[in-house]
């Protein structure tokens, strides 16, 4: 480094030297060392009280997860009504249920990433001190600062931001198909929670009726009026009734613990008994409901999305045989001159431009390779679906059509005739010339046949709602001019619940 006095040269005197015109190496190690100092405070405010801040821990941003069996959400401010239906349930679900939440924010968090695809990348700032001192004419050259922006090609980035923007589309079709999976879910529930309280009204009237017969036939025993085996059939007969009524009780806790778990409410709270069905029909036929599938699946348009994707994708990998290009600004800090100059301490400035040198083509062909096939497997993957999709929805509409048939068949056919089985009897037991096991054939037959239709209304209820959540749209209306078969029985409640044909036993008995 150049140590003679600037000013003097060999006890000649020099050319005075202009006023300096760059900015010296201490005022700008100075103005540096404050915008290093402005940063950290900066950083240090932000990090202590600011943005990442938390109550009671500065600092430090912290999850406070609930417990165990407590609701979360939305659903906390609004209750379920006493007596909800179905479409409370679902609305309840809806607010508060953490799958569907967590698929909202997986959405969310894809939209976010659109305007980072289509933003630019960060300018590259550089700063150069020389420890060796480069000696021109016009002084030392100190310290430099540049400053790069990279620029992709045009079209690059719109690109990027087309496949990012079909990406989030195609998580919000997931987030639509978590809805619809929810939604049934919680309809598939109610539904068999219905049916259970059915079956348990169902069988208690029946072994409430077969005691009471069990009873008679003792007390004939007893008077020597009936045969010792008459009894013992009736005890195995209420054996294997107490039987079944324990195990449909059992299964209220799991049935109602499944409801709960897609209301996102504790497990074992309780739900009251629905009490009914709404009787619904399908404005649709077959054929149309199979032609909207492809146009109304957030399935299969998920794959849409997926595949306009991937043609982004195809795009932008042949876009990679263009360069993108960096342009800069530079400024070297430069000191006084030994000798006299005009342009002594002239600092310069320099603008650059580069672009990178796509040449090795393989490693390109290689990436419009991988995105085609990668495109060719989304369009592969769709089709595959779509099969799958239409082959189910054929089985639920015949799941459904069937429930249907099976509905006319108990309700117009069997339990009818079931009835007139059920009088034929009791006159034949009265008048002596039937045994209680055909009184009780009766009666177990009407019974089954009402538990029968019970369990077709609550299999087409259950289909409609599967076939609604496959479609991705309602097949249903309110049926015109059909009337809900009443509440369902409880099972803490008497005789007078009790299916038609049990009534008219207690009638007899009384």
């Amino acid at each position: 480094m150049n140590t003679k006095p600037r000013g003097k040269a060999g006890g000649a005197e020099m050319r005075h030297c202009p006023p300096e015109s760059g900015r010296p190496r201490s005022d700008a190690l100075a103005l540096l060392a404050c915008l290093a100092a402005l940063a950290v405070l900066t950083g240090c405010a932000v990090k202590e009280g600011g943005l990442y801040a938390d109550e009671g821990q500065p600092g430090i941003r912290t999850a406070q997860w609930p417990p165990i069996g407590r609701r979360v959400g939305p659903a906390e401010a609004a209750p379920l009504p006493e007596s909800p239906s179905v479409e409370d349930y679902v609305a309840y679900a809806a607010l508060g249920n953490p799958g569907l939440q967590a698929a909202f924010n997986r959405w969310k968090a894809a939209l976010e990433r659109v305007p980072q695809a289509e933003a630019l990348a960060h300018p590259r700032f550089t700063y150069r001190y020389f420890i060796r001192e480069v000696e021109t004419r016009v002084g030392p050259q100190e310290q430099g600062f540049a400053l790069a922006q990279t620029l992709p090609w045009f079209g690059k980035l719109a690109l990027r931001g087309g496949r990012a923007w079909e990406a989030a589309e195609a998580a919000r079709m997931r987030y639509e198909m978590e809805k619809l999976r929810l939604f049934y879910q919680v309809k598939d529930a109610y539904y068999e929670y219905y049916h259970l309280g059915r079956a348990i009204a169902v069988v208690g009237e029946q072994f409430a009726f077969v005691k009471y017969i069990e009873e008679v036939l003792r007390a004939r025993y007893r008077a020597a009026a009936s045969q010792h085996a008459d009894v013992i059939r009736a005890q195995v007969e209420l054996g294997k009734l107490d039987d079944r009524l324990r195990a449909l009780k059992d299964l209220q806790q799991p049935v109602v613990a499944r409801l709960n778990a897609a209301l996102n409410r504790p497990l074992d709270a309780p739900l009251p008994w629905p009490t009914e069905i709404a009787q619904k029909a399908a404005d649709a036929t077959d054929e149309e409901i199979l032609a909207w599938l492809p146009v109304t699946s957030p399935e299969l348009r998920e794959f849409e999305h997926r595949i306009a994707r991937e043609e982004y994708g195809i795009r932008l990998a042949r876009k990679g045989y263009y360069p993108d290009v960096t342009v800069g600004l530079g400024y070297i800090d430069t000191g006084s001159s030994v000798m006299a100059t005009r342009d002594s301490s002239k600092d310069p400035v320099v603008a650059t431009v580069s672009v990178n040198l796509p040449v090795w083509f393989r490693k390109l062909e290689a990436g419009v390779r991988e995105a085609e096939a990668l495109k060719r497997a989304a369009v592969s993957a769709r089709r595959e679906r779509a099969n799958s999709l239409g082959s189910r929805v054929k089985m639920v509409l015949y799941k459904f059509r069937d429930a249907e048939r099976k509905i006319n068949l108990y309700r117009d056919t069997l339990i009818p005739k079931g009835k007139q089985s059920l009088n034929a009897s009791q006159t034949a037991f009265r008048a002596g010339t039937a045994s209680f096991l055909d009184l009780v054939d009766a009666i177990r037959m009407l019974l089954e046949f009402e538990l029968a239709y019970e369990g077709a209304r609550v299999e087409r209820a259950q289909r409609l709602a599967e076939l609604e959540m496959l479609v991705g749209r309602e097949v249903s209306s309110e049926a015109a001019g059909t009337q809900p078969e009443g509440p369902a029985a409880k099972p803490e409640e008497g005789p007078s619940h009790a299916p038609a044909g049990a009534q008219a036993i207690h009638g007899q008995r009384e």
